[in-house]
């Protein structure tokens, strides 16, 4: 029973990293139709600034997540302006998208290669080794602090695009974009912004993870895999499908040690991804947009 407990915990903990890490590649397709395989890239650039920021200006990498969020939105409006506007809409522009982000993947992993060379780095802190009781069991603070931020990020995302004008631009742009431009909303702007704000949810997770897990320029290739591997489950274009397949692909890689080598366990999630595909193409909670 305590095994139990402390996997549930694991779970649950690693569910909220991982939902973090998918929802800006789900807002981004969900509203441009786009596959931002820069994903991983930025991602990998977020846990560059967080730990630049702590080890070289001394900032608590939580109190620098402002900052890279904000340098990671920046990152993704001058990423649309400059190459993905430029691109065909629909499905004839998909292999051009796909070829084109991956290449901007390719520089930044490379970029950050002549900057930092290829060590691993840590973010280290003087709380990074303490640990709290939580249902018998002791549960590092960084992993809480990330579960807590995982939650509060769905909820904020949800107030901007159900409570604000611009979230319901974007969530017209998302359904009808030629209707939009009829009525008036700068569907580039709205494009924009979309993509900056996908960006910097990137970035958010890079510096998360960074405050777990050791990180190189490398970094960021597995996280856009499990990112998509999310929003494919929970349905494309869905944020609550998202978070709901983010808890269960943690919770089947956590408990799939009990039957299968460790080694095995991050193939199961593909293995899930291919079942659901052939099963239930729009994911498991159906293909919505932003619902």
């Amino acid at each position: 029973m305590g095994r139990f407990v402390d996997l549930t915990v694991s779970a649950v903990l690693l569910a909220g990293l991982y939902a973090t890490m998918a929802y800006g590649l789900g807002l981004i397709y969900g509203v441009l139709r786009v596959v931002n395989l820069a994903h991983g890239g930025v991602i990998m650039a977020g846990a560059y600034m967080g730990w630049v920021l702590h080890s070289r200006a001394g900032l608590d990498p939580y109190l620098s997540i402002p900052l890279v969020v904000a340098a990671t939105f920046g990152l993704g409006v001058v990423m649309y302006r400059v190459l993905v506007r430029r691109l065909q809409r629909g499905a004839a522009g998909g292999p051009a998208s796909l070829l084109l982000l991956f290449g901007v993947w390719l520089v930044l992993r490379n970029a950050a290669y002549l900057l930092f060379s290829g060590n691993d780095q840590t973010i280290r802190t003087s709380y990074s080794t303490r640990a709290l009781p939580l249902l018998g069991s002791f549960v590092s603070v960084n992993r809480l602090a990330v579960l807590a931020i995982a939650v509060v990020t769905p909820v904020l995302l949800h107030l901007l695009l159900t409570r604000t004008y611009l979230g319901r631009a974007i969530r017209a742009v998302a359904q009808n974009a030629d209707s939009c431009t009829l009525v008036g909303i700068d569907v580039e702007r709205i494009y924009t912004i979309t993509f900056g704000i996908g960006s910097a949810l990137a970035g958010l997770a890079g510096v998360l993870s960074a405050t777990i897990f050791s990180f190189n320029p490398a970094f960021g290739s597995g996280e856009l895999l499990k990112s998509f591997v999310v929003v494919v489950l929970g349905g494309l274009g869905s944020v609550f499908g998202a978070g709901m397949a983010a808890l269960i692909l943690a919770v089947v890689e956590v408990f799939a040690i009990l039957i299968l080598p460790s080694y095995l366990t991050a193939a199961v999630g593909f293995v899930m991804l291919v079942i659901v595909l052939v099963i239930r193409p729009g994911g498991l909670f159906g293909q919505r947009v932003l619902g």
